[in-house]
């Protein structure tokens, strides 16, 4: 009987068929792999910067790890230490090329008119529809169809990896419910306006999202809210100026548990969605922003181990089945951004 349940396991459901199992960090340019990727200089979205490749994807598999079957596509650049972590879960993942550099051509900070406006430009460069009258980004250099096109590649150079399983019966598509939306800051909040559209397993979501005079945020999700997670420092100046806590209150994150300080509540933090850290990162508000993920400026113990090692697993691995208490929303938190 014993044996029959380790069998029955999702997370040994899938096997690799690899001869010589090890992990697989592989690179392809999109506009080498797809020949109707595009690039669109106007919105600073082109595949070379300063004479440098600017379209180099990168992915990750480690088939000695018993394989969960979900696809982590990543939000921003890349990011070694994450994805050697996230492969070690036994979750495959991508970081794909798409647009996000328009953010600062098209919009200065002034609240727009339309409290959707940057919504539908997002979604634009997250489907690839056309929904915004800024821009103009088709399927192919979307960041659902640039994804495709690499697994798909991926499948054909990797075939060992297992990426064949987020594919479509027909290939045309990815198989949307087992993938894990991540991203960082920008990254962050695309992911979470697309997980609204596009129904995922689960979103990951560092250092935001942000979008404080937007309104998508409380549109109806085809993502349900318990799938998202959040994590962030205190310190990060969209912290500070409630632009998180508001959209994480828009999402109703509340209604999965309180929030959480990692620094004082061990494993599983509460089954919340809603983590902070105020851990030393020497009054630095941009080291808080991006000290969230594995690198350089992600605080570490006094044996250089990183602090939130535990807390990375958690949030790309805990069953979402498993929610914290329901609390009511912080009216410290400012809703009204738009107001000084």
């Amino acid at each position: 009987m014993r044996l029959l349940s380790i069998l029955l396991l999702p997370s040994l459901a899938l096997a690799y068929e690899d001869p010589a199992p090890k992990r697989y960090d592989l690179q392809a340019r999109a506009s080498a792999i797809d020949p109707q990727a595009k690039e669109h200089p106007e919105i600073s979205f082109a595949f070379t910067k300063d004479g440098k490749p600017a379209d180099l994807q990168h992915a990750c598999v480690d088939t000695r790890v018993p394989d969960q079957g979900k696809l982590v596509i990543w939000l921003m650049g890349h990011n070694q230490g994450l994805f050697e972590r996230v492969s070690s879960y036994g979750l495959h993942a991508i970081q794909v090329h798409y647009a996000n550099g328009w953010f600062s051509q098209l919009y200065s900070g002034a609240p727009p008119a339309d409290d959707l406006y940057l919504s539908k430009i997002r979604l634009e460069a997250a489907t690839g529809e056309d929904l915004s009258d800024k821009v103009s980004i088709p399927k192919p250099d979307s960041i659902m169809g640039r994804s495709v096109a690499f697994v798909k590649w991926l499948d054909r150079e990797n075939p060992q990896g297992g990426w064949k399983q987020f594919l479509t019966e027909d290939g045309k598509d990815l198989r949307w419910e087992k993938v894990i939306l991540s991203g960082i800051s920008h990254g962050s909040t695309t992911a979470a306006r697309m997980a609204k559209q596009v129904k995922v397993d689960r979103v990951v979501m560092f250092s935001g999202p942000r979008d404080q005079y937007e309104a998508w945020q409380s549109l109806p999700s085809a993502t349900p809210g318990k799938r998202f997670f959040a994590f962030t420092h205190v310190l990060d100046d969209g912290w500070e100026n409630d632009h998180y806590c508001r959209s994480w209150q828009m999402l109703k994150l509340q209604d999965y548990g309180p929030l959480v300080n990692v620094e004082n509540t061990p494993p599983p933090f509460g089954n919340s969605r809603r983590l902070i850290s105020d851990a030393d990162v020497k009054g630095d508000a941009k080291r808080a922003h991006s000290g969230v993920v594995p690198g350089g400026q992600a605080p570490k113990d006094e044996k250089g181990k990183y602090l939130h090692e535990e807390v990375w697993r958690y949030l790309f691995t805990h069953p979402v089945e498993q929610t914290g208490e329901p609390v009511p929303a912080d009216p410290d938190c400012r809703m009204e951004q738009r107001k000084k």
